[in-house]
């Protein structure tokens, strides 16, 4: 590494640079208003999860005591702000959550005494859906067992409903909880009866809403012409890690290279074919992004070894458009979350296979495609 100075800055020339910014930070997604119906039209405060969450638990108890909260977006960041606050208040001050649309929740990990993991995070599951660069027999195999696949689904669906009190609340999803797999939005609740008993004794209040606006002593429901009032607004509607990855970069060419488009498209989720220099470790979500994160890093520490070397541009190119087009038929409008999910054990055997790692990670055929898979399958002893 060989330092330079420009303009009295340490500039280091570097044969490569490794990303690891993490998506969901440092840069705050806020909505935009109309002129005077944003934040400064409301006499209370407005602020941003990040914030919030920058306060230790005394803190934000105290914060939030005795205010009228409206919390925004119905995460998990938003979930959690919603107990915090009705535990504090209670039903004296109960907040409301505000949000466009319902994703599936999960009870626990066990269905009938299934865990999750057997539904959606084995081999099997993923021979019932269509993978990017699959080939005629996984592709004609995936149509065949495609009722299989809206059965299993269903299976899925009518346990949590009859689990969680979701159609009472008005909270069943209209779409798929395959769907929400793929695009990493379930909604993992392990403690659901408090948070549902809340709602049931209005410590917590839900509105769904595709907009709103501010007004001075709260907000104001577009859909209905109702209001809410407030003391506190906070904004669960997660972060913008494009824009803090794309403003990275003094180069405006390599701006619009790494984030001209609704989705950030790396080659193994990782390199950008026309920056082979540059790897970015964290920013694809999935289902458990620590581990999948960890794939990743030995991915490139096996590049920066020498154990491979990157296809041609024209073939990463190739397979990053396979990736996008699978992401676009699978996650629809939520494309641009650049998420694996449903498909963590596909992608990380294309991992492994360039690091020339058997993919098959467990002993046995029956093994290796029924159980489920996770880290510690992928961990190597030295």
């Amino acid at each position: 590494m060989d330092p330079k100075f420009s303009n009295n800055d340490m500039v280091y020339v570097v044969d490569f640079v490794i990303l690891c910014l993490g998506r969901f930070k440092d840069v705050p997604n806020i909505p935009q208003f109309p002129a005077r119906k944003g934040p400064e039209a409301f006499r209370g405060k407005a602020m941003h999860s990040m914030e919030y969450a920058a306060m230790d638990h005394d803190e934000a108890a105290s914060f939030v005591k005795g205010k009228k909260v409206v919390i925004v977006g119905f995460g998990k960041t938003g979930l959690d702000i919603a107990r915090e606050c009705s535990s504090a208040n209670g039903p004296e001050h109960p907040c409301t959550i505000v949000y466009r649309r319902d994703h599936w929740k999960l009870p626990d990990w066990a269905p009938w005494g299934i865990p999750f993991a057997y539904f959606y995070g084995n081999r099997f599951s993923e021979l019932l859906v269509h993978k990017p660069g699959e080939g005629f027999l996984l592709s004609v195999l995936a149509t065949l067992l495609s009722p299989l696949r809206w059965g299993v689904s269903k299976i899925v669906e009518s346990y949590i409903k009859k689990k969680l009190p979701l159609a009472k609340f008005d909270m069943v999803p209209q779409h798929s909880i395959s769907k929400d797999t793929r695009s990493c939005l379930i909604l993992y609740m392990p403690d659901s009866d408090n948070f549902f008993e809340a709602v049931e004794q209005k410590c917590i209040k839900l509105k769904k809403s595709q907009s709103f606006s501010f007004y001075e002593n709260g907000i104001f429901i577009d859909e209905d012409n109702t209001q809410i009032e407030a003391d506190l607004v906070i904004f669960a509607t997660g972060f913008r890690g494009e824009d803090k990855l794309k403003h990275i970069f003094e180069s405006s060419t390599f701006r619009q290279l790494i984030a001209g488009s609704p989705r950030v498209s790396l080659y193994r989720e990782c390199i950008h074919p026309r920056i082979p220099q540059l790897a970015v470790i964290g920013f694809s979500e999935s289902l458990s992004d620590i581990y999948t994160s960890e794939m990743r890093a030995k991915w490139v520490a096996a590049l920066l070894e020498g154990a491979f070397k990157l296809p041609s541009i024209y073939e990463m190119q190739k397979d990053v458009a396979r990736w996008d087009e699978y992401m676009k038929q699978s996650t629809g409008e939520y494309y641009y979350r650049s998420s694996i999910g449903g498909l963590e054990i596909w992608y990380n055997d294309q991992l492994c296979r360039d690091m020339g790692i058997n993919p098959l990670r467990k002993n046995g055929l029956l093994a290796n495609l029924f159980e489920p898979y996770g880290p510690m399958d992928y961990y190597v002893k030295p």
